[in-house]
């Protein structure tokens, strides 16, 4: 599992459906010039966009190249139909109970649902 992090946004939307990634990254990029550990949950209909069996979307790709800590709920890979080995390297694909640890262990949760 990840170091101590500061924040953990759990994240449910699809790229494809709207702009919510385009409006989540200025966030994402502000905190980190302040030396913050973020990390970022992958859930829902979050995980479409991290196989590599496809084309990454752009704003995914520059998601998944920031100083980020990236999870995604196994249960939401598999139901969306991506196969969990072919998954971005710098994805950590986590159980339910790995969920509850790492929010159990973060100081401030941000749900980006």
């Amino acid at each position: 599992m990840a170091d101590k992090l500061d924040v953990i946004y759990l994240f449910g939307f699809s790229e494809m459906t709207g702009n919510h990634l385009r409006r989540l990254l200025p966030i994402l990029k502000s905190q980190l010039k302040k030396d913050t550990k973020l990390g970022l949950v992958l859930i829902q209909d979050g995980v479409i966009g991290i196989s590599t069996m496809g084309t990454i979307p752009k704003l995914m790709e520059e998601l998944l190249n920031l100083d980020i800590v990236v999870f995604a709920m196994i249960g939401d890979i598999i139901s969306r139909g991506i196969r969990p080995e072919f998954i971005h390297k710098k994805v950590e694909s986590i159980e339910y109970d790995d969920l509850i640890d790492i929010i159990d262990n973060t100081p401030k949760v941000i749900s980006w649902m």
